[in-house]
Formats: structure tokens, C-alpha cells, sequence
């Protein structure tokens, strides 16, 4: 479980940092201010840049911290630089890096409830929410920021979303 979960995040979460460099060169390059992606939307009704990396971010930290049978930490949403989500980026890799492997192999049966605002819980054994829930959460909004920043001119490619460590 830990092996098909915290080294998968790590490299996508590392990879963000490196859009958040290539997105920070194209807007020097073009010169405006970075904080102009952070409220980038493909759609009206999509929640913005900023907010893919950080629920990007809480599937990961949520992640690990689940199937190791730990509250997932908190963090405070307010991130408003490219920086700050640099920041945030990094904070979660090292609370992945921080839960070790053995607090995650053996959850496949554990217990997981996902609360939810406006319905019940979601309810699951590990292994079906690690994946059927957690990476898809985590990749969807990853490549929500990944189209978001393509869309703005950031030159991005596959080699960039696929980097391999």
C-alpha cells in the first residue's frame, strides 16, 4: 500500500514545482505579475488555479494520513503567491515523506470515512479508497493545475506531468 501510494504522489507533487518554475519564468518573460494565475479557471463554475493545488495537496497529505489511521493535518488555505503554493507543495511532501511505510502496508482493510459537508460520510476499505478515490481525487486536480497553466501559455508538456525520478 505504501509503495502504490506515497512514491506516486511525491513524484506528481515534486513535478508541481516544477510548473510552478516553468509558470513563474513565462510570466517574467512576458512581464506580469504570477498572481494572475492563481484565480485562472478553465470554466465559470471551476474552482481556480489556487485551488487545484491546494485540494491537490489535501488528497495527498489525506491520503497517506488515512491509510495510516491519522487525522490527515491541516493547513490554511490562504496561499497567494506562487511561493506560498510552492510552500504548500513542499509542506506535503514532507508530511508524505513523514508517515513511514509500515503505518501504511497492511491498511487494504482499514476502515476509511471521507466526511462530506452537504451528504453523508463516504465509506471505504483502504486499498478500494487508495484507488478509486485518493489518486483519482489527486490526479484530477493535478491535471486540472497542469490544463490551467497550459491554457495561460506556460509551456508545459507530457514529459513535464510524467517526470520520472
Amino acid at each position: 500500500m505504501h509503495s502504490a501510494s506515497a512514491p506516486i504522489l511525491l513524484q506528481q507533487l515534486g513535478a508541481m514545482l516544477g510548473w510552478l518554475d516553468k509558470a513563474e519564468a513565462h510570466a517574467q518573460a512576458r512581464k506580469f505579475d504570477t498572481a494572475v494565475y492563481l484565480g485562472q479557471r478553465l470554466a465559470p463554475d471551476m474552482l481556480p488555479f489556487a485551488s487545484q493545488i491546494r485540494i491537490a495537496s489535501d488528497a495527498a497529505k489525506g491520503c497517506v494520513a488515512r491509510l495510516a489511521g491519522q487525522e490527515p493535518p491541516k493547513f490554511e488555505d490562504n496561499e497567494a503567491t506562487l511561493d506560498d503554493l510552492r510552500q504548500r507543495i513542499r509542506k506535503t511532501i514532507d508530511y508524505v515523506k513523514s508517515v513511514p511505510a509500515e503505518a501504511i502496508d497492511g491498511s487494504e482493510e482499514r476502515d476509511i470515512t471521507i466526511p462530506m459537508r452537504t451528504r453523508e460520510a463516504y465509506r471505504f476499505k483502504g486499498e478500494y479508497f487508495l484507488k478509486h478515490w485518493a489518486l483519482p481525487n489527486f490526479f484530477f486536480h493535478c491535471t486540472m493545475a497542469y490544463a490551467l497553466l497550459r491554457h495561460n501559455g506556460v509551456e508545459l508538456g507530457k514529459p513535464d506531468f510524467l517526470v520520472v525520478s
